[in-house]
């Protein structure tokens, strides 16, 4: 079954495994043309191999007042594996008639490491290309996996043409609509967790990978009559690279910034998929900034109730602490133990 994948921008069909559309340069989408399945790897019917680290089902935790679902206890302690399950189970669909032995990716952090992990597993040589200044934890575990690290003077935008230009085939986390496509499991797991869905789903955003992928698996829910309304996202971002918020809320943003934040995973200055996050939240959600001294203390306070994340994905926290919605969802995206302390 061909992938069913359509320009964001004119609305034409994906042919073969393009990245951009030929006719107007924008990315693709996949959406479902299927009814939704309960069992969850039956709404992925493109895929003729499924590549599994043992994922299971992560956990939802009611709090006073909200709900945590725990989504950095899976393989890699991150939620990106949702998205690297699905688009390295693609590349070996077409391993053979592509030619692909090599896969690159760019990314310093979790989508670098859960990358590197489920391409080992499926038997590629992988490159993670990473930003010069790339150190910590995060680093260590994508070399862990058996990757091949290559340090990139420059933006990030340098770092993501490098990857590109590699000569491998580019298994890009942002750009493949097939990793944002995986994310659309969070959103199957909520409904089967909840007796009734919660009214807002509280989701730190970077490149937008997770906001869209969520969106994508609640509009499929809603479309099949599996809900009757769609919960609203609220994105979050840090005050320092909020390229988002600042469009959603009219405010100034300069993306040639040199801010800096201890969410150290969101970083995405100039999303390219900035103008779809825009359309989603403008239906369907709005868009809170937090600073630094928010999000530690966020941080330090889930942490004193037994939740040790990262940095980044204590600002969903600092945002529901900062505007506190009824029945309340916060997606915990990535382990603390990624982090130094």
């Amino acid at each position: 079954m061909d992938v069913p994948a359509y320009c964001m921008n004119c609305g034409r069909k994906r042919k073969g495994d393009e990245l951009r559309c030929p006719v107007c340069g924008s990315l693709f989408e996949i959406r479902p043309e299927f009814h939704y399945h309960d069992k969850i790897e039956h709404n992925f019917p493109y895929l003729r191999n499924v590549i599994s680290l043992g994922e299971s089902e992560t956990p939802i935790f009611q709090a006073d007042g909200f709900s945590l679902k725990l989504d950095y206890m899976l393989p890699t302690f991150s939620y990106k594996d949702r998205g690297s399950k699905i688009l390295i189970s693609h590349i070996v669909d077409i391993r053979d008639s592509e030619n692909i032995s090599k896969i690159s990716e760019d990314s310093s952090g979790n989508a670098g490491a859960s990358i590197a992990a489920y391409g080992s597993a499926a038997g590629f040589s992988v490159e993670i290309y990473v930003p010069e200044t790339v150190a910590g934890k995060k680093f260590w575990q994508i070399q862990a996996y058996g990757a091949r690290v290559i340090k990139i003077a420059g933006s990030r935008e340098d770092v993501q043409a490098a990857a590109e230009r590699s000569g491998s085939f580019y298994a890009s986390h942002v750009l493949r609509p097939e990793f944002r496509d995986g994310i659309r499991t969070l959103a199957y797991e909520i409904y089967r967790q909840f007796d009734k869905m919660p009214e807002n789903i509280y989701v730190p955003v970077s490149a937008g990978t997770l906001l869209l992928g969520l969106f994508s698996g609640l509009n499929h829910l809603k479309e099949a009559g599996e809900i009757t309304s769609m919960p609203k996202i609220i994105a979050v971002q840090t005050e320092a690279v909020s390229p988002l918020c600042a469009r959603m809320n009219g405010t100034r943003y300069d993306p040639d910034n040199t801010l800096t934040s201890v969410a150290d995973a969101l970083v995405s200055k100039r999303p390219p998929l900035l103008e779809r996050m825009f359309s989603v939240l403008s239906e369907n959600g709005r868009c809170i900034t937090v600073n630094d001294g928010e999000i530690i203390d966020a941080r330090n306070d889930l942490a004193r109730k037994g939740f040790l994340v990262e940095y980044s994905s204590a600002t969903v926290f600092a945002a529901f602490k900062k505007k506190r919605l009824n029945n309340s969802l916060l997606i915990l995206t990535g382990s603390g133990l990624k982090n130094d302390f």
